[in-house]
């Protein structure tokens, strides 16, 4: 490594710890000012009852904190979400994948995927409960369904966009199938699957908060419904904003395992910054 594509490399670090510095102090401050904001409008312009105010929503959130329910509620949201999101990206990306390889396949199931796909997910709740209780596995379940065609969808797409091209030029060479898929097909698609990594992130949590608040006596969906049935604003408001955070994390940790699998893309928005 050259001294000057050093400095440019540090240049570059600096560059990015400054611009996720004050992105990070605009934040905080934004913040700062809507709750404020809300602070002072609850009780004077908008009645308590609706709105709540922030200060409430802290101390219930201490309060679930201190006794325990907050981490355990939200421990088991976690795990339906998280199971049931590896459990759905796995089977969408296989038949993503397996479908976007075989022509055959997918005009034989295209008809039934697309039956399938416009059926909102949320309606195969009651079935899932009649099958499997109203236990943990439901929420999996559930949750897995509605992951599984959001990322087979975006992997599907990205196998059938692949370079036909390069494929050509690898079955030249004497590339069997599997070669193809490994060393060309799966590094092409793998920014169209990404995405249907993040955009299912959400509905992972939805899956299994809808779940909950179906048929459960756990989770944050039953914190919600508690609140709600108990007519307790402050409540309903902190069992979201531990939602809002719980997502919050999973989307850090598709972000983080997107940087690892595709550190080029990295390099590019530190170029784009220096332009």
């Amino acid at each position: 490594m050259t001294i000057t594509h050093a400095a440019e490399l540090k240049s570059r670090k600096a560059l990015r710890q400054s611009r996720a510095v004050k992105l990070n102090l605009m934040r905080v401050l934004f913040i700062v000012c809507l709750l404020s904001a809300w602070e002072l409008a609850s009780g004077r312009l908008i009645p308590e009852f609706f709105i709540s105010r922030p200060s409430r929503i802290f101390t219930t959130l201490v309060e679930w904190t201190l006794n325990g329910d907050l981490f355990f509620h939200a421990g088991i949201t976690a795990s339906e979400a998280f199971l049931g999101y590896v459990i759905g990206s796995a089977c969408g990306m296989f038949v993503g994948t397996l479908l976007g390889r075989s022509r055959f396949l997918a005009e034989l199931l295209d008809p039934f995927v697309t039956a399938f796909y416009s059926l909102p997910k949320v309606a195969l709740a009651p079935v899932f409960i009649l099958w499997l209780g109203i236990g943990f596995g439901m929420k999996v379940v559930l949750t897995a369904a509605i992951v599984f065609f959001l990322v087979f969808l975006n992997t599907y797409t990205g196998v059938r966009n692949v370079s036909r091209e390069l494929e050509a030029i690898l079955r030249l060479m004497g590339a069997r199938e599997r070669h193809v898929l490994f060393k060309v097909v799966l590094p092409s698609a793998i920014t169209w699957v990404f995405a249907g990594l993040r955009i299912s992130a959400p509905y992972a949590l939805i899956g299994a908060i809808v779940g909950e608040m179906m048929a459960s006596n756990r989770g944050l969906g039953f914190l919600l419904t508690r609140s709600q049935g108990q007519f307790d604003t402050g409540g309903v408001f902190a069992a979201l904003f531990a939602i809002m955070l719980l997502a919050l994390l999973l989307n850090t940790a598709v972000r983080y395992a997107e940087i690892k699998a595709m550190p080029w893309k990295t390099a590019e928005s530190d170029r784009e910054m220096t332009i």
